[in-house]
């Protein structure tokens, strides 16, 4: 490695398998070119740069960003289920399993009288 040469890594999970590649690109490098120049994309073929978030160390970037020596690139997979909708049918589930009040959603009192 040279003094115009970082070293990056380039992550990305599946349920099943995952895979952690050391990267050597020239400082100025783009995050697209990084990805690329690791041969991820061949290992997985279901990664699309056009549709699949990236990021560096856990935060989301732009494929244009420039890493910097020692970053992480990690490429995520789409959510599964959208979290709101997921959380909404989690606290109906609640209300009707009687673990949650059916008016405001918290938990029941155990103190309040019934008649």
């Amino acid at each position: 490695m040279t003094d115009q040469q970082i070293s990056l890594e380039v992550a990305y999970a599946l349920p099943d398998r995952q895979a952690l590649l050391q990267v050597v690109v020239e400082q100025g490098a783009t995050v697209e070119q990084a990805i690329k120049a690791s041969g991820i994309l061949k290992r997985f073929a279901d990664i699309d740069l056009q549709t699949s978030k990236v990021g560096i160390w856990n935060r989301a970037c732009k494929l244009a960003d420039q890493p910097r020596n020692g970053d992480r690139i990690e490429i995520y997979r789409p959510l599964i289920a959208d979290p709101k909708e997921a959380r909404r049918r989690r606290a109906e589930k609640a209300k009707d399993e009687g673990r949650a009040d059916k008016v405001t959603g918290g938990r029941p009192n155990p103190q309040k009288k019934t008649d």
